[in-house]
């Protein structure tokens, strides 16, 4: 949140002093209308859009990043009661409902006003007759002037053709969409000067057709004069004696040549781009990929040590998890996503490094693996830290507890010997690690089914049901129930259904592959998971991991319900129990 706001406020701020320095003084005010609320649409989603820039770079034998190693340690964290962020998220609630409140009160009154009120049609307005003595505004397309100025026709044709202004171009719209934003960011008072931006922009807009249709500057700036002097502006409408200020009167006058129009308009893509590569561009040092590959070369039996406590979770783009297993279990193509073995050479950071550790805004700090403030690096020197890496964290990767761009690992003498000395072994956790994109976990998937099923075909023995596979035909018909809103819609058809029996023969990895819908693959799936073990599927004597892909048929009948098995031909691994059912 804290980054959003920032990077808000400073492209808000910056295209507002663009706006007033090279804008506002122009006689260009449709473009500057689009300008205004486009700066404060643009300066909103800027705080969203991330653009990372790859700097490869070779990895040293003085320090090795390992992004993925101290997420474990986080796990054991335990969170603490942030009584000061609830006090002030409740403040700001209590701040924006009351201002909303109001919002939608102020909107209700101009309502009460239409609907109390006598109105006459007025070209493409309505002209709401009230008893206040008050001068021409305008809400929508309601257009409020006072019942005895309109009476004795003591309203000039002049002020009538301003607020047809406001009306025609829809100005209220704009007023609108800025308080409403104003409710909620009512702590950042650059909206505050957007709104008087854009009130402004309004009345150089209806000043200029105005002069343009009648030819009469001296008159019609007389007439705002008198009319401004010593009224009120009226909140949520467009206001004919808004600002009537040295600025309105010369404006009129003003004339800009369309050279320099088109230049001030172009000017404002540099200033949008720069905002964009200033806030929204990152760049990343990452490692060589043949770096990388020498790493992947260490002996494989020290992952397997070093890992044999540890969990492996990979999660999609989306946060979901797809696949979750030890280390042994891991595919070569899974095992090549896994950090690296730690190799870390002994270097302790320098008194710079070492300060900028303790800013707790920028980074999260970990001692011999223990996360802790940063303000306990006071009670330490540089010089008491033998080892340390420092590392990058993707914004997928960031949390609440932890939203800081880096982390760094320091350790001391004892914790250096603990985690880097022979024979060391990772403590008992997890370690998710995030695919970049959704065609990972595809691939992922895609070779590893094509492992198993090479494997299926050249198993010495394959995995059987207790009894066969007719007592599987007739488990299967025993336990399935089809909902009832798949009977009364008579379903019929092919589930198939993918499933795993691993090397002690329970079943596993269910998936879906196709489904009829109304439930029926989830139940194929509810009555797998009720199977006994199965004898397991062996390869030179040893238990391997056998895939099965399972076609269930389904037919509806009219007679009670009842469950038929046929006996299908079964190639390979492949079998078809057909199950009858109303």
């Amino acid at each position: 949140m804290t980054d959003f706001l920032i990077k808000s406020t400073v492209a808000l701020s910056v295209f507002l002093v663009f706006y007033h320095l090279v804008l506002e003084r122009e006689k260009m005010h449709q473009f500057n209308r689009f300008y205004l609320l486009f700066s404060i649409l643009i300066s909103l989603i800027i705080p969203f859009i991330s653009f990372e820039i790859i700097k490869k770079i070779p990895i040293s034998s003085a320090s090795h990043i390992v992004v993925n190693q101290p997420l474990i340690q986080m796990q054991n964290v335990v969170e603490e009661t942030n009584y000061k962020l609830i006090f002030l998220l409740s403040f700001y609630v209590l701040v924006t409902l009351i201002l909303m409140l109001r919002f939608g009160r102020n909107i209700k009154n101009f309502r009460s006003k239409i609907n109390s009120n006598p109105s006459v049609d007025f070209k493409n307005s309505k002209l709401v007759l009230v008893e206040e003595k008050i001068l021409p505004h305008t809400f929508l397309n309601y257009i409020f002037i006072n019942a005895d100025d309109f009476k004795t026709q003591n309203i000039e044709a002049e002020l009538y053709s301003h607020e047809l202004v406001h009306v025609t171009q829809k100005h209220t719209l704009d007023i609108l969409f800025v308080e409403f934003l104003k409710t909620i960011f009512w702590f950042n008072p650059i909206f505050l000067f957007y709104k008087k931006a854009i009130q402004l922009n309004h009345e150089f807009l209806a000043d200029q057709e105005i002069v343009k249709t009648y030819k009469d500057v001296p008159f019609y700036q007389n007439l705002l004069l008198n009319k401004a002097s010593g009224s009120q502006t009226i909140y949520l409408a467009s206001n004919l004696n808004y600002l009537v200020t040295k600025k309105r009167l010369i404006m009129m006058k003003k004339r800009t040549s369309k050279n320099i129009a088109f230049l001030k308009k172009i000017a404002a893509l540099p200033v949008v781009i720069g905002l964009v590569f200033l806030l929204c561009v990152e760049t990343i040092a990452q490692e060589t990929q043949t770096d990388i590959k020498n790493q992947r070369t260490q002996n494989a039996s020290s992952f397997d040590k070093y890992y044999a406590n540890t969990a492996f979770v990979f999660k999609s783009k989306s946060s979901k998890v797809f696949v979750e297993k030890k280390y042994s279990e891991l595919t070569e193509q899974e095992k090549k996503l896994v950090p690296p073995l730690p190799s870390l050479a002994k270097k302790s950071p320098d008194l710079k490094e070492y300060e900028g550790f303790k800013k707790s805004e920028n980074y999260a700090v970990w001692i011999d693996g223990k996360h802790v403030p940063n303000s306990d690096l006071n009670e330490y020197k540089a010089s008491n830290f033998v080892s340390y890496f420092n590392s990058f964290v993707h914004k997928n990767a960031r949390s609440k507890k932890f939203p800081q761009r880096f982390q760094v690992t320091l350790y001391t003498d004892e914790g250096y010997n603990k985690a880097y000395g022979d024979n060391q072994v990772l403590d008992a956790g997890t370690i998710t690690i995030m695919a970049s994109e959704d065609t990972r976990k595809k691939e992922i998937q895609k070779k590893q089914e094509k492992e198993i099923r090479a494997t299926v075909n050249d198993v010495d023995r394959q995995p059987e049901f207790p009894g066969g596979i007719l007592e599987f035909y007739k488990f299967v018909g025993k336990n399935f129930k089809t909902s009832a809103e798949a009977t009364a819609n008579k379903i019929q058809g092919k589930v198939y259904i993918e499933f795993m029996v691993e090397k002690d023969g329970s079943l596993s990895e269910f998936k879906i592959v196709k489904d009829l819908g109304y439930g029926i693959g989830d139940e194929v799936i509810r009555v797998l998971k009720l199977s006994p073990t199965w004898t397991p599927g062996s390869e030179n004597g040893k238990p391997v991991r056998v895939l099965y892909t399972l076609p269930v048929t389904i037919q509806n009948n009219e007679e009670p319900k009842k469950y038929k098995v046929i006996n299908a031909s079964y190639p390979r691994m492949d079998f078809a129990p057909t199950i009858f059912g109303n």
